[in-house]
């Protein structure tokens, strides 16, 4: 499973944007996890009004197009040279998908038999994976996208979504998670997207800390229950087998850092990673208890200058462009089962924030275990959804009126005078 995270800083994908430098890989993954923040700029408008998914849309079509990408058969043996030569640097994992729409099956055959050690890369015909989006979300300018190979999504089931807002108010989507939840086999996972408080003021740790929290006490998916004498699936955070909390989760370096600057030059991180606030507040049991993150043997992933390799340097003459250098944009897991491979960083300029992303190799049960059964009498029953998890037909909790059909000033306001929590991810999105 690869799990990937990236602020694009506001900013709408073009139609050349290059993802597969971000994915590179020696081998394709069965699952991608992506998470976006920042997807459209944190305005007013986005953030009151209605939500644009344009580019949400154009972000799952360079996903889906770099995922299942055509190439050139004239292309493929040289491809298939670097993969296998270690002197060579990784292979994207787009270039050892490439086969399945352009060449036709006796194509194929001729390239295996001349390739004969290139089916450990495929499916067990040697024919490269296809990929489905099995779900995605967007709240704001969070996106949350689940792909999985194509023979694995029959096995998918209970496919459900939360959101909760801590932005504005602690309530709007400008800030906060967007979780899904899902069953692969006989195995529960929860992947969490967020987009926490901003800010390196001291004391703006402590509401990141707060941001968690919240998120692990709000965050409720709605019940389902397949057959009768079936156990339900979780129905919070905690309750999976395998979690994964991805995003921009915007610790910084804790204050006295003085050093910075020449630390960054030497390329101490270890040094400066001493003073990375997620990692204090880790150590002192206030965020992220009993979670794991890998070593991190990367620069400071926030924040550059735009098209560029440099960071914001401290002496600029904005003061509100003053940025100490931190790792902003994280991954962390919980739950047996799941082996780090690697933890990396893409180095694409589209954004000021360098894009993150992770390989795990997942144990999944295939085979029915014994788990506590949660009684579905007197529980709503749904239909187990085995398809996309796109807008909000899996929310099945009471739905607000859109804002799509009322003035963001009008309904949103009094909401918040009156002090009631909205009671839906739709409310929170817009």
């Amino acid at each position: 499973m690869l799990v990937g995270t990236w602020n694009v800083g506001g900013k709408t994908p073009h139609e050349g944007l290059n993802l597969r430098d971000w994915f590179t890989t020696q081998a394709p993954a069965d699952i991608y996890v992506l998470g976006f923040q920042e997807i459209v700029p944190l305005n007013a408008g986005n953030v009151l009004g209605a939500e644009d998914s344009g580019p949400s849309a154009k972000w799952l079509s360079l996903i889906r197009r770099a995922l299942n990408l055509n190439r050139k058969e004239s292309e493929l043996p040289q491809y298939y040279e670097d993969a296998t030569n270690p002197d060579k640097s990784r292979l994207s994992f787009s270039d050892l998908l490439s086969l399945e729409d352009e060449l036709e099956r006796e194509d194929s055959q001729t390239f295996l038999n001349q390739n004969p050690n290139s089916n450990s890369n495929g499916s067990p015909n040697g024919m490269p994976h296809r990929y489905c989006l099995a779900a995605s979300k967007q709240m704001v300018g969070i996106l949350l996208c689940v792909w999985v190979r194509a023979d694995l999504q029959r096995h998918i089931s209970n496919l459900r979504v939360s959101c909760v807002g801590r932005g504005i108010m602690g309530y709007l989507g400008n800030k906060g998670s967007i979780s899904i939840s899902m069953t692969l086999h006989q195995t529960t996972f929860c992947f969490v997207c967020t987009h926490l408080t901003s800010g390196e003021k001291q004391g703006d740790e402590v509401r990141r800390n707060s941001d968690v929290t919240e998120i692990l006490r709000k965050t409720r998916f709605s019940p389902t229950c397949s057959c009768p004498g079936q156990p339900l699936p979780p129905d919070s955070i905690l309750e999976h087998d395998k979690i994964i909390w991805l995003g921009d989760l915007n610790y910084r370096l804790a204050s006295g850092c003085g050093d910075v600057y020449e630390l960054l030059k030497r390329n101490n991180w270890q040094a400066l990673l001493e003073k990375d606030q997620l990692k204090i507040e880790q150590r002192a049991g206030r965020v992220f208890k009993g979670w794991e993150e890998g070593r991190i043997y990367f620069a400071p992933t926030y924040k550059y200058l735009a098209n560029s390799d440099h960071y914001v340097v401290h002496t600029s003459k904005s003061k509100e462009k003053r940025r100490t250098p931190a790792w902003c944009d994280r991954i962390l897991w919980k739950g047996e089962g799941l082996k780090q491979m690697w933890y990396l960083r893409g180095e694409s300029r589209f954004s000021d924030h360098r894009p993150v992303y992770s390989m795990f190799s997942v144990q999944v049960d295939v085979v029915k275990k014994s788990k506590p059964m949660r009684s579905c009498i007197s529980k709503p029953t749904t239909v187990t959804c085995v398809a996309k998890v796109q807008a909000e037909e899996l929310l099945l909790l009471p739905r607000a009126q859109s804002f799509r059909e009322t003035s963001p000033g009008s309904e949103l306001t009094a909401l918040i005078l009156s002090g009631k929590q909205p009671t839906n991810a739709r409310i929170t999105a817009q």
